[in-house]
């Protein structure tokens, strides 16, 4: 591997990591770098993405734990949903995986992208339309069915493609009417699950390169400290239409990689 490779690989994962805690949808960026930048198979692909996601989301619910959204009763009834859909639905993805080639792989990756994109969009016209994704009254949370269905869906597609619970989750919640720090801290406690037991299913199929994983995973944690300050400092309009943009350019890539 060049260091030129290392060094892109290195910043998908700094920035996988800022998305992850800032915003939600950033765990998509590792699994791109991985799947663009190197020879890996969809299931190398999917269980190195995965496993870096183990410490990231036990370093962002931590941080939500210390700022206290997942102190709070409905947030965390919300986590717990999350966490018991992600032990079966992450299972049945990673079996979806298995059977897909790595053209079908690709494309699934893109579409994935260009979904999400969709959703920050539709979340960002909501709150351009007077519905700040940011509030300070308490707001219930959705039915147990809502987040059991959110949850489910999300955990499959996860263990498709190897991505972390908040890139979907988030926006999902958000449009649900949570608050945008309350579905950012829930869905970090989902990726811990997601993460840990698609790792397992994935390194007894001998699918993680864990090289990789140091590579991209130490960055990614990294990059989740930096986005918890931003997220709770900073406006983050800007940095989630540049995450748009930047998933519609790359998803027709994607789409053909490979």
């Amino acid at each position: 591997m060049s260091a030129l490779t290392a060094t892109l690989l290195a910043l998908f994962g700094l920035l996988g990591g800022i998305g992850i805690s800032a915003i939600g949808p950033g765990g998509v960026l590792p699994t791109i770098g991985l799947a663009t930048l190197t020879a890996l198979t969809p299931a190398q692909v999917a269980g190195t993405a995965l496993v870096t996601h183990v410490a990231t989301g036990c370093a962002g619910t931590g941080a939500y734990l210390r700022s206290g959204e997942l102190r709070r009763p409905q947030v965390r009834r919300t986590a717990q949903l999350l966490c018991g859909t992600a032990v079966f639905g992450t299972p049945l993805g990673i079996l979806v995986n298995s059977l897909m080639s790595p053209h079908w792989f690709n494309l699934a990756l893109a579409a994935l992208m260009a979904t999400v994109a969709g959703l920050v969009l539709m979340r960002e016209r909501v709150s351009v339309a007077g519905h700040p994704a940011r509030m300070t009254d308490v707001r219930p949370h959705p039915s147990a069915w809502v987040v059991g269905g959110v949850g489910g869906a999300v955990a499959v597609a996860a263990g498709v493609v190897g991505i972390g619970g908040p890139m979907l989750t988030v926006p999902l919640l958000v449009a649900a009417g949570v608050d945008m720090l309350e579905a950012l801290a829930a869905a970090q406690a989902q990726s811990v699950l997601i993460a840990g037991v698609g790792s397992v299913g994935y390194a007894l199929q001998g699918s993680i390169d864990w090289p990789l994983a140091a590579l991209v995973g130490i960055p990614e944690l990294a990059g989740v400290f930096l986005g918890w300050r931003i997220a709770r400092a900073l406006p983050v309009r800007s940095l989630r239409l540049g995450l748009v943009a930047a998933l519609l350019v790359v998803a027709p890539y994607v789409a053909l990689h490979g």
